[in-house]
């Protein structure tokens, strides 16, 4: 059984701010199949602690970054896990990366420095006599752990093998880059402040370091992975990808039955299969009923997603009117920027009972949202997997999604061709732009008024496995190539 160390900020059930904790809190059980055990390393934040119960500790340090810290090992779903408990940079008001006020923390440098010190620490087998063959680090809140792995020449014992190690990108926007002048203390030795190395531009680049370091390198979507050798997606990294491109694999993300799926769901007053959708209807009330929406014979669109230019919220604000217009209701659930939150709520000002909008994030009404709604908006400028279109898929909201990363990936357009085949799941937008945008309602609402259509698309998209299990196979696959080079 191979021993592996996944690293992450986040981790579904313990923290969740997006994807990223779903995709973490699931590879446990998508890896034991092949082979694999799993042991999750997350920061020691309150509600993690919490969690914990009576945890034991494997390793302290006097001085981890400049502050004490110790290692504590624990569960997660019955998988094995390790927590950082660092008082000094975890034990605090807020969220992962900022404070209640939304501003970053200015010490986020220091805690995922030391956070990927400790994490490279235990994959070399300094905690207890646990020892792993592989670390596998989540974005650039983790990915230091690589660089810190590499340069550890000292910690592998003489005739010792290095554990293997590989970064996923989940979104390569977000590199975790800092001024030069923190570079001397990260701990790092003098070889590592290089293009091959932490430099970047002039500054210290965690994302880039973990991405020069490591054995290997995925992202959550094929389609992601050819996008993000080019300037327009690679944000400033394309020419490292492109130079590191015989160790970039592209794998989809999946998602997990066990906490989504129609036909169990509680969040549902109405839970349902694919035979027998009707039962929707009494979700659909309740997502009526939860947003202050009128009853009407139009599609009911959803949207559960951040605010923002990324995911071409500006352009849904600037075309709700024309989407009221052609017969639809829009009930959306999200956060982010404070222009579109405005922009939204005006929306539901101008069209009470048509538009209805909730700020922030609940878990529970996402899942109604999915299980309630006609379709789900998804109009990206860049997506390097998405899971709500999984989800919508798995749960009959037919999404409508723009053509980049993991959307064309994993959603196949209702053209005629399509719908003949009996493979249509989705709409399938080829460019962000109002028209495009609007093009597209209208194309939903002309599908939704052929219910026998409509029905199909819905049926072709809950009859894919949107697992694990396909994913998790690419994922064991490609560290048992590590493992035998």
């Amino acid at each position: 059984m191979a021993e592996i160390l996944s690293v992450a900020s986040e981790a579904y059930p313990l923290v969740k701010t997006g994807g990223l904790a779903d995709v973490v809190g699931a590879l446990p059980a998508a890896l034991a199949p092949h082979g694999h055990r799993v042991t999750t390393m997350l920061p020691g934040y309150p509600a993690v602690l919490r969690a914990l119960g009576r945890p034991r500790a494997v390793r302290r340090w006097d001085d981890l970054m400049g502050v004490p810290a110790r290692l504590l090992r624990g569960e997660m779903a019955g998988h094995p896990l390790l927590v950082l408990d660092a008082p000094d940079l975890f034990a605090r008001d807020g969220g992962p990366y900022a404070d209640a006020d939304g501003a970053e923390w200015p010490d986020n440098w220091r805690r995922f420095a030391a956070f990927s010190r400790a994490a490279a620490d235990a994959a070399l087998g300094t905690v207890g006599s646990d020892r792993f063959d592989l670390l596998h680090a989540h974005d650039w809140q983790a990915a230091m752990a690589a660089t810190y792995l590499r340069y550890a020449d000292g910690a592998v014992p003489p005739g010792g093998i290095r554990p293997r190690s590989v970064v996923t990108v989940h979104n390569i926007a977000f590199q975790g880059a800092y001024a030069a002048e923190l570079f001397p203390d990260l701990g790092l030795p003098d070889a590592a402040w290089g293009i091959d190395g932490v430099e970047y531009w002039g500054g210290v680049g965690f994302l880039k370091g973990g991405l020069e370091s490591a054995d290997a390198i995925t992202t959550v979507s094929p389609t992601y992975a050819e996008e993000v050798l080019d300037p327009e997606f690679g944000m400033g990294l394309d020419g490292l990808m492109r130079a590191r491109r015989d160790r970039l694999t592209g794998i989809v993300n999946g998602i997990d039955p066990a906490v989504w799926s129609p036909a169990a769901d509680p969040a549902l007053p109405a839970r349902y299969t694919a035979r027998t959708l009707s039962r929707r209807t009494r979700n659909k009330r309740a997502v009526e009923g939860a947003f202050g929406l009128d009853a009407g014979q139009g599609p009911l669109f959803c949207v559960v997603s951040r605010l923002t230019w990324q995911k071409g919220m500006d352009v849904l604000a600037r075309v709700t009117d024309d989407l009221v217009a052609g017969g639809g209701r829009l009930a959306l659930l999200g956060s982010g920027d404070a222009d579109l939150e405005a922009a939204f709520r005006a929306a539901a000002e101008r069209s009470p009972g048509r538009i209805g909008v909730r700020i922030g994030y609940d878990e529970g009404l996402s899942h109604l949202l999915q299980g309630g709604a006609d379709a789900i908006l998804i109009p990206s400028r860049f997506e390097p997997c998405g899971l709500t279109q999984l989800y919508g898929l798995s749960y009959g909201c037919v999404p409508v999604v723009a053509r980049t990363g993991g959307l064309a990936d994993t959603v196949v357009d209702a053209n005629a061709a399509a719908l003949a085949a009996g493979c249509a799941t989705g709409i399938v937008l080829d460019r962000v732009t109002d028209d495009a945008l609007v093009r597209g309602l209208r194309r939903a609402a002309a599908l939704y008024a052929r219910p026998d259509a409509w029905a199909a698309i819905q049926r072709a998209g809950m009859r894919g496995d949107w697992s694990w299990v396909e994913s998790g196979r690419r994922y064991a696959d490609l560290y048992a190539g590590l493992l035998a080079a």
